[in-house]
C-alpha cells in the first residue's frame, strides 16, 4: 500500500473547499477522490483516507453500501482514517461504525457552538508541539466514549470570549448574562460549560488501520496551531511520499491568466446580492474569510457555502487550459438558471424573516408566516440538512468545482 492521502470530496462542500486550501497551504500532498471511486476499488492505492466536515448523514447516502463496506474493508486491512467533524461522525457508530462510538443526541448537546476553545491535550505526537492548544470548533458534534480502548487526544476546555453559541457572544453573556434564562428563552442547550471535558480528538484502531476522529476543525483558515496539527497528522500517517499537487491557481499560465469565462460574473452577482443583503440588514457578518456568522431566525451556512463554492469556482475558472473552456461554460450556463431564481427567493425570504423577528421569535425551521414556511420548503425542504433547490444547486455547483480541482 503506498503512503498517499485521499480526501473524499462528496457531501463536503465549504468544507472540502477549506480542506483543500488548508492542505494546499501547508504543502501536504492529498488527492480528490469521489463516493462512486471508493466503492469501486478507488482506495487500494491510499495509506489513508481524509475526510472532511459536512453532514454525515449525507456522506452515507453518497458512498452507498458499496462505498462504505470499501472503507471498511481499507481500515481493517491497515488504512488509516482521519475525520473532522461530520467526517468523525461518520466513523462512529451512527455510521460506519470505525470506532465504538456514538454521537451524543441532539437534545443532550449544544447544538450551536462555533468559535475557539482551549483544549487539554494528552501526549501525542500529533499535539505535543503545540504550546497553547486553542483551536476552532465549527457547530460540532459531541461523542459518547465508553470503551476503554480508545485514546482521548483532546478535551473540551473553555471557549475563547469571541466564540459563539448560536448567535449569542460568549465573552458578553458571561460578563452580562445567564446561560440558563437563554436557554429557557431559545429552547436549546446554549452553556458552552456542558461541553466541558468532553472529548474533542480521539483515537482507537479498527482490525489493522488507525483511526483519529477530530470534532475541532484543524483545516480552519488562517490558524496556525491547525496548521502545525495538519502537517504532524500527515507525518503521523506516513502520508507524503507523493509531490503537492498545485492549486488550480498556481497553474495560471502567460496565456490563461485572467481568461473571461462567460457567464461567471452573473453567478457571482447572484451570491454576492444574497450576501450584501444579509450584511445590510443585520443578518450575519463575517468570521473569517470563509465563515458567516447568523442570527437566529435565518439559516447562514447555505448561503456562505455558495458564496465560497462560486467564489472558488470564479478563481479556477480563469486558469482553466483552453481545451477545457467551453464545458466550463456550458456547466456554468446550466447553473445560471437555478441559481438566479434562488437568489430571488432567497432574498425574498431573508427580508421577511427580518421583518418577522421584530414580530415574533423564529428559528429558521418555526415561524408563523405561511409564506416564509413556503419559501423555506421550496428553497431548503423542511430537513435541517441540505436539500430543496439549494440542494440542486449546490450539487451543480459542487461538481463543476470538483472538474476544476481535478
Amino acid at each position: 500500500m503506498r503512503n498517499r492521502a485521499a480526501l473524499l470530496w462528496d457531501e463536503s462542500f465549504l468544507w472540502g473547499v477549506m480542506s483543500v486550501n488548508a492542505l494546499q497551504e501547508a504543502g501536504l500532498p492529498f488527492e480528490l477522490i469521489r463516493a462512486d471511486e471508493v466503492g469501486k476499488g478507488g482506495l487500494e492505492k491510499y495509506g489513508l483516507l481524509f475526510v472532511p466536515g459536512g453532514w454525515s448523514s449525507n456522506k452515507m447516502k453518497a458512498l452507498g453500501e458499496a462505498g462504505v463496506g470499501a472503507i471498511r474493508k481499507f481500515v481493517n486491512a491497515g488504512g488509516d482514517y482521519l475525520g473532522f467533524c461530520g467526517g468523525a461522525g461518520l466513523a462512529t457508530l451512527d455510521g460506519i461504525g470505525l470506532l465504538n462510538i456514538r454521537r451524543r443526541p441532539t437534545k443532550d448537546r449544544v447544538p450551536s457552538f462555533s468559535g475557539r476553545i482551549r483544549l487539554r491535550t494528552a501526549d501525542h505526537p500529533v499535539l505535543d508541539k503545540i504550546a497553547s492548544p486553542v483551536f476552532h470548533a465549527w457547530w460540532p458534534p459531541q461523542f459518547m466514549v465508553e470503551d476503554d480502548r480508545i485514546k482521548v487526544l483532546a478535551q473540551y476546555e473553555n471557549p475563547l470570549p469571541d466564540a459563539f453559541s448560536s448567535d449569542l457572544n460568549v465573552g458578553d453573556v458571561k460578563d452580562f448574562g445567564s446561560w440558563a434564562d437563554l436557554e429557557k428563552t431559545y429552547g436549546i442547550n446554549l452553556d458552552p460549560g456542558r461541553i466541558f471535558d468532553e472529548p474533542a480528538v480521539v483515537e482507537g484502531s479498527c482490525g489493522k488501520g488507525k483511526v483519529i476522529l477530530s470534532l475541532v476543525h484543524f483545516d480552519t483558515p488562517g490558524d496556525p496551531n491547525g496548521m502545525t496539527v495538519l502537517r504532524e497528522l500527515w507525518k503521523y500517517f506516513s502520508a507524503q511520499d507523493e509531490p503537492t499537487p498545485a492549486s488550480g491557481k498556481e497553474r495560471a499560465s502567460t496565456d490563461s491568466a485572467g481568461r473571461y469565462i462567460q457567464g461567471i460574473s452573473e453567478l457571482e452577482s447572484a451570491v454576492a446580492g444574497i450576501i450584501d443583503l444579509g450584511l445590510r440588514n443585520f443578518l450575519w457578518f463575517w468570521k473569517n474569510h470563509m465563515l458567516l456568522q447568523w442570527r437566529r431566525g435565518v439559516r447562514g451556512l447555505e448561503y456562505c457555502t455558495l458564496y465560497i463554492m462560486i467564489r472558488e469556482i470564479s478563481a479556477l475558472a480563469q486558469t482553466c487550459p483552453p481545451e477545457k473552456i467551453a464545458y466550463v461554460e456550458d456547466r456554468i450556463k446550466e447553473i445560471s438558471g437555478p441559481l438566479v431564481y434562488f437568489s430571488g427567493k432567497a432574498k425574498r425570504l431573508l427580508i421577511l424573516e427580518r421583518l418577522a423577528m421584530q414580530k415574533n421569535h423564529i428559528t429558521y425551521e418555526k415561524c408563523d408566516d405561511t409564506e416564509i414556511r413556503a419559501l423555506r420548503e421550496e428553497l431548503f425542504s423542511a430537513s435541517k440538512s441540505h436539500g430543496g433547490l439549494f440542494k440542486k444547486v449546490v450539487d451543480d455547483m459542487d461538481s463543476l468545482l470538483y472538474s476544476l480541482l481535478r
